[in-house]
Protein backbone atom coordinates (compact mmCIF):
# COMPACT_ATOMS: atom_id res chain seq x y z
CA UNK A 1 0.00 0.00 0.00
CA UNK A 2 1.48 3.44 -0.57
CA UNK A 3 2.63 5.61 1.69
CA UNK A 4 0.18 8.45 1.07
CA UNK A 5 -2.58 6.69 2.04
CA UNK A 6 -1.27 4.95 5.28
CA UNK A 7 -3.09 6.57 8.64
CA UNK A 8 -2.56 5.94 12.01
CA UNK A 9 -6.08 4.37 14.18
CA UNK A 10 -8.63 6.44 14.80
CA UNK A 11 -8.85 7.74 18.27
CA UNK A 12 -12.33 8.25 19.77
CA UNK A 13 -14.14 10.91 18.88
CA UNK A 14 -14.14 14.57 21.15
CA UNK A 15 -17.02 16.04 21.85
CA UNK A 16 -18.08 19.85 21.46
CA UNK A 17 -21.01 19.96 22.95
CA UNK A 18 -22.83 20.02 20.25
CA UNK A 19 -21.67 17.17 17.79
CA UNK A 20 -18.74 14.94 17.70
CA UNK A 21 -15.09 15.83 16.16
CA UNK A 22 -13.39 12.86 14.38
CA UNK A 23 -9.84 13.08 15.29
CA UNK A 24 -7.40 14.65 12.06
CA UNK A 25 -3.83 13.83 11.39
CA UNK A 26 -0.62 16.33 11.57
CA UNK A 27 -0.13 17.55 7.56
CA UNK A 28 3.31 19.03 6.62
CA UNK A 29 3.42 21.81 4.84
CA UNK A 30 4.42 19.81 1.05
CA UNK A 31 0.87 17.55 1.09
CA UNK A 32 -1.49 19.81 -0.58
CA UNK A 33 1.21 19.04 -3.70
CA UNK A 34 0.98 15.12 -3.08
CA UNK A 35 -3.08 15.61 -3.06
CA UNK A 36 -2.34 17.21 -6.83
CA UNK A 37 -0.38 14.74 -7.95
CA UNK A 38 -3.00 12.12 -6.81
CA UNK A 39 -5.63 14.36 -8.47
CA UNK A 40 -3.97 14.24 -11.89
CA UNK A 41 -3.74 10.66 -11.53
CA UNK A 42 -7.97 10.48 -11.33
CA UNK A 43 -8.22 12.77 -14.34
CA UNK A 44 -5.99 10.27 -16.70
CA UNK A 45 -7.74 7.60 -15.34
CA UNK A 46 -11.43 8.97 -15.91
CA UNK A 47 -11.03 11.44 -18.29
CA UNK A 48 -14.41 11.31 -20.17
CA UNK A 49 -16.33 12.34 -17.07
CA UNK A 50 -13.26 14.88 -15.82
CA UNK A 51 -13.96 16.61 -19.38
CA UNK A 52 -18.37 16.42 -18.46
CA UNK A 53 -18.00 17.77 -15.10
CA UNK A 54 -15.07 20.29 -16.30
CA UNK A 55 -17.67 21.96 -18.56
CA UNK A 56 -20.25 22.08 -16.29
CA UNK A 57 -17.62 24.24 -13.87
CA UNK A 58 -16.81 26.49 -16.93
CA UNK A 59 -20.15 27.23 -18.03
CA UNK A 60 -21.51 28.46 -14.71
CA UNK A 61 -18.60 31.65 -14.60
CA UNK A 62 -19.52 31.91 -17.89
CA UNK A 63 -23.13 32.23 -17.46
CA UNK A 64 -22.90 34.77 -14.60
CA UNK A 65 -20.62 36.84 -16.94
CA UNK A 66 -22.86 36.53 -19.68
CA UNK A 67 -25.75 38.18 -17.23
CA UNK A 68 -23.61 40.45 -15.85
CA UNK A 69 -23.20 41.89 -19.37
CA UNK A 70 -26.37 41.93 -20.06
CA UNK A 71 -27.95 43.37 -16.97
CA UNK A 72 -24.75 46.01 -17.26
CA UNK A 73 -24.79 45.93 -13.29
CA UNK A 74 -20.93 45.75 -12.89
CA UNK A 75 -20.39 45.56 -9.05
CA UNK A 76 -22.32 41.93 -9.02
CA UNK A 77 -18.96 40.30 -10.79
CA UNK A 78 -17.16 40.13 -7.42
CA UNK A 79 -20.15 38.95 -5.36
CA UNK A 80 -21.08 36.43 -8.52
CA UNK A 81 -17.17 35.62 -8.28
CA UNK A 82 -17.45 34.50 -3.90
CA UNK A 83 -20.65 32.99 -4.76
CA UNK A 84 -18.89 30.65 -7.30
CA UNK A 85 -16.50 29.33 -4.69
CA UNK A 86 -19.13 29.28 -2.11
CA UNK A 87 -21.34 26.67 -4.02
CA UNK A 88 -17.98 25.09 -5.37
CA UNK A 89 -17.52 22.06 -2.56
CA UNK A 90 -21.49 21.17 -3.32
CA UNK A 91 -20.91 20.67 -6.72
CA UNK A 92 -17.61 18.95 -6.61
CA UNK A 93 -19.54 15.93 -4.79
CA UNK A 94 -19.62 14.06 -8.25
CA UNK A 95 -15.73 15.05 -8.59
CA UNK A 96 -15.13 13.25 -5.23
CA UNK A 97 -17.55 10.21 -5.86
CA UNK A 98 -15.09 9.24 -9.08
CA UNK A 99 -12.04 9.60 -6.83
CA UNK A 100 -13.90 7.41 -4.87
CA UNK A 101 -14.57 4.75 -7.03
CA UNK A 102 -11.51 4.74 -8.50
CA UNK A 103 -9.73 3.90 -5.22
CA UNK A 104 -11.80 1.01 -4.82
CA UNK A 105 -10.56 -0.31 -8.14
CA UNK A 106 -14.34 0.32 -9.93
CA UNK A 107 -14.82 1.89 -12.96
CA UNK A 108 -16.88 5.28 -12.27
CA UNK A 109 -19.98 6.43 -14.29
CA UNK A 110 -21.88 9.18 -14.41
CA UNK A 111 -25.23 7.75 -12.78
CA UNK A 112 -23.31 6.80 -9.89
CA UNK A 113 -21.68 9.98 -9.58
CA UNK A 114 -24.72 12.03 -10.26
CA UNK A 115 -26.16 9.98 -7.18
CA UNK A 116 -23.26 11.02 -4.64
CA UNK A 117 -25.69 13.65 -2.58
CA UNK A 118 -27.86 10.82 -1.87
CA UNK A 119 -26.23 8.69 0.37
CA UNK A 120 -26.29 10.72 2.94
CA UNK A 121 -29.23 12.87 1.82
CA UNK A 122 -30.72 14.92 4.60
CA UNK A 123 -27.59 16.00 5.89
CA UNK A 124 -26.29 16.36 2.30
CA UNK A 125 -28.76 18.85 1.02
CA UNK A 126 -28.13 20.25 4.45
CA UNK A 127 -25.05 21.45 3.92
CA UNK A 128 -25.90 22.81 0.20
CA UNK A 129 -28.52 24.89 1.95
CA UNK A 130 -26.20 25.99 4.30
CA UNK A 131 -23.95 27.16 1.19
CA UNK A 132 -27.08 28.42 0.23
CA UNK A 133 -28.11 30.83 2.93
CA UNK A 134 -24.22 32.01 2.94
CA UNK A 135 -24.63 33.32 -1.00
CA UNK A 136 -27.84 34.46 -0.10
CA UNK A 137 -26.48 36.45 2.94
CA UNK A 138 -23.23 37.61 0.83
CA UNK A 139 -25.51 39.07 -2.12
CA UNK A 140 -27.58 41.09 0.35
CA UNK A 141 -24.40 42.81 1.97
CA UNK A 142 -22.94 43.19 -1.56
CA UNK A 143 -26.23 44.90 -2.25
CA UNK A 144 -25.77 47.12 0.24
CA UNK A 145 -21.85 48.07 -0.67
CA UNK A 146 -23.73 48.90 -4.24
CA UNK A 147 -26.36 50.96 -2.61
CA UNK A 148 -23.65 53.22 -1.11
CA UNK A 149 -22.64 53.93 -4.20
CA UNK A 150 -23.49 57.58 -4.85
CA UNK A 151 -25.72 57.72 -8.20
CA UNK A 152 -24.02 60.76 -9.41
CA UNK A 153 -20.32 59.70 -9.16
CA UNK A 154 -19.27 58.62 -12.94
CA UNK A 155 -18.53 54.82 -12.87
CA UNK A 156 -14.72 55.04 -13.25
CA UNK A 157 -12.04 52.96 -11.72
CA UNK A 158 -10.61 55.85 -9.21
CA UNK A 159 -14.92 56.29 -7.90
CA UNK A 160 -15.31 52.01 -7.45
CA UNK A 161 -12.06 51.54 -5.85
CA UNK A 162 -13.35 52.22 -1.89
CA UNK A 163 -16.27 50.01 -2.98
CA UNK A 164 -14.39 47.28 -5.06
CA UNK A 165 -11.96 47.38 -1.98
CA UNK A 166 -14.65 46.81 0.36
CA UNK A 167 -16.60 44.43 -1.39
CA UNK A 168 -12.95 42.16 -1.63
CA UNK A 169 -12.54 42.42 2.33
CA UNK A 170 -15.90 41.50 3.00
CA UNK A 171 -15.61 38.77 0.67
CA UNK A 172 -12.57 37.33 1.49
CA UNK A 173 -14.08 37.12 4.97
CA UNK A 174 -16.87 34.95 3.50
CA UNK A 175 -14.42 32.85 1.43
CA UNK A 176 -12.41 32.23 4.45
CA UNK A 177 -15.34 30.86 6.27
CA UNK A 178 -16.71 28.93 4.18
CA UNK A 179 -13.18 27.22 3.49
CA UNK A 180 -13.17 26.14 7.29
CA UNK A 181 -16.84 25.27 7.45
CA UNK A 182 -16.51 23.19 4.04
CA UNK A 183 -12.78 22.09 3.43
CA UNK A 184 -13.63 18.15 4.05
CA UNK A 185 -17.36 18.58 5.02
CA UNK A 186 -18.84 17.18 1.92
CA UNK A 187 -16.83 14.01 1.30
CA UNK A 188 -16.80 12.84 5.45
CA UNK A 189 -20.94 13.44 4.50
CA UNK A 190 -20.37 10.90 1.46
CA UNK A 191 -18.44 8.68 3.06
CA UNK A 192 -20.12 8.50 6.51
CA UNK A 193 -23.37 8.13 8.24
CA UNK A 194 -22.64 11.46 10.31
CA UNK A 195 -24.80 14.22 10.94
CA UNK A 196 -24.43 17.79 9.35
CA UNK A 197 -22.83 19.49 12.70
CA UNK A 198 -20.18 16.66 13.01
CA UNK A 199 -18.96 16.91 9.52
CA UNK A 200 -18.98 20.93 9.95
CA UNK A 201 -17.06 21.07 12.98
CA UNK A 202 -14.24 17.63 11.90
CA UNK A 203 -13.54 20.30 8.79
CA UNK A 204 -13.26 22.98 11.05
CA UNK A 205 -11.10 20.84 13.16
CA UNK A 206 -9.00 20.13 10.67
CA UNK A 207 -8.58 23.09 9.37
CA UNK A 208 -7.46 24.75 12.30
CA UNK A 209 -4.88 22.32 13.31
CA UNK A 210 -3.49 22.26 9.89
CA UNK A 211 -3.15 26.29 9.90
CA UNK A 212 -0.20 25.99 7.48
CA UNK A 213 -0.79 23.29 4.81
CA UNK A 214 -4.56 24.55 4.64
CA UNK A 215 -3.32 27.66 4.35
CA UNK A 216 -1.46 26.55 1.32
CA UNK A 217 -4.00 24.89 0.06
CA UNK A 218 -6.44 27.63 0.01
CA UNK A 219 -3.77 29.45 -1.73
CA UNK A 220 -3.67 26.40 -4.59
CA UNK A 221 -7.93 26.84 -4.77
CA UNK A 222 -7.27 30.76 -5.22
CA UNK A 223 -4.87 30.11 -7.81
CA UNK A 224 -6.47 27.66 -9.89
CA UNK A 225 -9.63 29.73 -9.98
CA UNK A 226 -7.95 32.84 -10.35
CA UNK A 227 -6.26 30.94 -13.89
CA UNK A 228 -10.11 30.03 -14.69
CA UNK A 229 -10.74 33.18 -14.90
CA UNK A 230 -7.54 34.59 -16.81
CA UNK A 231 -7.97 31.93 -19.07
CA UNK A 232 -11.81 33.02 -20.15
CA UNK A 233 -13.42 29.64 -17.91
CA UNK A 234 -11.54 27.09 -20.21
CA UNK A 235 -8.81 26.57 -17.07
CA UNK A 236 -12.09 25.74 -15.11
CA UNK A 237 -12.60 22.24 -17.38
CA UNK A 238 -8.91 20.88 -16.14
CA UNK A 239 -8.33 22.84 -12.78
CA UNK A 240 -11.93 22.65 -11.44
CA UNK A 241 -12.02 18.89 -11.46
CA UNK A 242 -8.34 18.89 -10.63
CA UNK A 243 -8.73 20.39 -7.44
CA UNK A 244 -12.16 17.95 -6.32
CA UNK A 245 -9.99 15.03 -6.54
CA UNK A 246 -7.48 16.56 -5.05
CA UNK A 247 -9.55 17.48 -1.70
CA UNK A 248 -10.95 13.92 -2.05
CA UNK A 249 -7.10 12.95 -1.10
CA UNK A 250 -6.72 15.24 1.02
CA UNK A 251 -9.72 14.63 2.92
CA UNK A 252 -8.10 10.45 3.20
CA UNK A 253 -4.94 11.77 4.29
CA UNK A 254 -6.45 14.20 7.10
CA UNK A 255 -9.16 12.61 8.57
CA UNK A 256 -8.32 9.89 10.56
CA UNK A 257 -10.51 6.43 10.11
CA UNK A 258 -10.77 3.41 12.33
CA UNK A 259 -8.47 1.05 10.32
CA UNK A 260 -6.04 1.24 7.73
CA UNK A 261 -7.60 1.23 4.36
CA UNK A 262 -6.88 -0.90 1.09
CA UNK A 263 -6.62 1.17 -2.32
CA UNK A 264 -5.46 0.06 -5.80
Amino acid sequence: MSESFKQAPQTPMTQSGIARVIPCRKLAAGDPVKWLVLGWRDVTRAPVLTAFYGLIFAAIPWLITYLVTLTGWHLVILPSIVCFMLIGPFLAAALYDISWELEKGHQPSLWHSIKAVKRNAVNEWGFGLLLVMLMIFWLRIASIIHALYPPYLDENFENLLPFLALGTVIGMGFTLLVFFISAFTQPTLMERRVDLATAVLTSMHAVWTNKVPMLIWAGIIATSVGIGFVTGFAGFIILMPLIGYATWHGYIDTIEVKRPRQYQ
